[in-house]
């Protein structure tokens, strides 16, 4: 039987465990993981509620954001919902231009998830894709994009199960270190 998740808008109430999930050695950034995970955790004992506010950002007000090669661009406008089964269980985000669904070259899609190593295989990154797919549709967007890396194959059948197509192999631009991967698209018209 699969556990019900819950998308949550991430509040201080909730941060306690979501602390633990990056102490635990989960990051929610699956590009530059350990490094993100202690940006985050710096960030949270630098001033809790401003990390907490700035991960629902849908009018890109947050200012510029820093890429792996540490090159700055302009922040999109996005969301994160944390995974919720009684606990964060991951995180999902997703990220749009107004107007469009075509996104700029350095960002890789529109939707990006990962789920705590210990709760991975119950079907929560199914889930926590179909429910932000829903926000995606209520955006007005026809489509979404999502990357992923070849050999991550469990990602590759969740974003399938989600209706998700593959549309090219590519390199990722220089900033993401022209890595190999997939481009996926999903079609949000019913």
């Amino acid at each position: 039987m699969t556990t019900r998740i819950e998308l949550l808008k991430p509040t201080i109430a909730m941060l306690g465990s979501y602390v633990s999930a990056l102490e635990a050695g989960w990051s929610p950034d699956n590009v530059r993981k350990e490094i993100a995970a202690r940006e985050q955790l710096d960030a949270i004992k630098l001033n809790a509620t401003a990390f907490v506010d700035g991960l629902d950002d849908p009018t890109a007000s947050g200012g510029p954001i820093s890429l792996p090669d540490g090159s700055t661009v302009a922040r999109l406008p996005g969301i994160v919902r944390w995974i919720w089964d009684g606990a964060v269980s991951g995180a999902i985000g997703f990220r749009w231009r107004p107007g469009t669904a075509e996104l700029p070259p350095h960002v890789l899609g529109h939707i990006g998830f990962s789920v705590v190593p210990w709760r991975r295989g119950n079907g929560y990154a199914r889930q926590a894709l179909s429910l932000m797919l829903e926000e995606a549709r209520l955006r007005g967007l026809p489509y979404v994009e999502l990357t992923v890396d070849p050999d991550n194959m469990a990602s590759q059948r969740v974003i399938a199960a989600c209706g998700g197509l593959v549309i090219e192999r590519f390199r990722k631009t220089a900033a993401y270190g022209n890595a190999q991967a997939l481009r996926y698209r999903i079609d949000l018209h019913d």
